[in-house]
């Protein structure tokens, strides 16, 4: 006998009916009548008897069922304690991200491996690519989405496994002389406030090397890490922003016709080392949300 058998026995003995047992079961009627007769052949006696109603334990069906719900028990603990031990149930993944990611990308994978996982526990670190790449290759982190390319004096220790194109838009306040059109030139933006992500950030860098490709001088008048902050402060008529595609609604901002405000994300980790099972688990439901 095995586990397969014990569950069965157990299912009929619970619903006390063939049908609705092998039904709970996803086999065939048949097929755990079949299963039924041959564990009595091999204990040489009857475990089930009919009713008007159904079928209900014999004594020995009654030790039976008792010895085989103790024995399942101890299976699920068993395999309880080896995932734990693996990491799967109270394992820790830790991941650093931008903004951008950490807003819109993360969570969609957090969410999936939990669901699985309930017990995983998440440290999620919001900081630029460069601080990013220092805590994956220091390996305070496991994973990180960071731009590329990566700028780090060990960035040949990181392996970029997933390269994911973002595109920033222009998002302008209500009434503004640019809301509701589809592109810009960057002459459109003299003399305009800007809202901007902070000075020395990745994205920072490639919407200040683009304006100034076009010869045109950025009037920043404030600078934010949030994109819900730069949303918010365009939307007060504070100035003009730019923001990720992902963290606007299909259809929504502003493209650049002087050329796209483009951008590739990197997800990396160190070359030289294997993931937790936790880690390895999320990195596999952050590429499957990619696809």
């Amino acid at each position: 006998m095995d586990l397969r058998s014990m569950r069965q026995m157990v299912a009929i003995a619970e619903f006390g009916h063939m049908t609705r047992a092998a039904e709970s079961l996803g086999v065939s009627q048949p097929a755990l009548s079949a299963a039924v007769r041959k564990l009595e052949a091999e204990l040489g006696t009857e475990l089930f008897h009919r009713t008007g109603h159904g079928v209900e334990p014999t004594e020995a069906g009654k030790v039976f069922v008792e010895h085989a719900q103790i024995t399942m028990r101890a299976s699920d603990k068993t395999r309880e304690a080896v995932r734990s031990l693996v990491g799967l149930e109270t394992g820790s993944i830790r991941v650093g991200a931008g903004a951008t990611a950490t807003g819109y990308l993360l969570p969609g994978a957090i969410h999936a491996v939990r669901d699985e996982y309930p017990g995983l526990k998440f440290s999620i670190r919001e900081a630029g690519s460069s601080a990013v790449a220092e805590g994956v290759v220091s390996g305070e982190l496991d994973l990180g989405i960071v731009t590329l390319p990566v700028v780090h004096p060990r960035g040949d220790e990181l392996m970029v496994i997933r390269e994911i194109r973002d595109e920033l838009l222009l998002i302008v306040p209500k009434g503004h002389a640019l809301d509701g059109r589809k592109s810009f030139r960057w002459t459109d933006l003299e003399g305009e406030s800007v809202i901007a992500f902070e000075a020395g950030s990745a994205v920072r860098n490639v919407i200040d090397a683009a304006a100034a490709a076009h010869g045109v001088g950025l009037a920043v008048v404030m600078e934010l890490r949030s994109i819900e902050a730069i949303v918010q402060m365009v939307r007060a008529g504070i100035g003009v922003g730019f923001v990720s595609r992902y963290g606007l609604a299909n259809g929504a901002g502003i493209h650049c016709k002087d050329g796209a405000l483009s951008r590739t994300l990197g997800v990396v980790r160190r070359r030289d080392r294997f993931l937790s099972h936790a880690a390895g688990a999320f990195e596999r439901a952050l590429l499957t949300g990619m696809d």
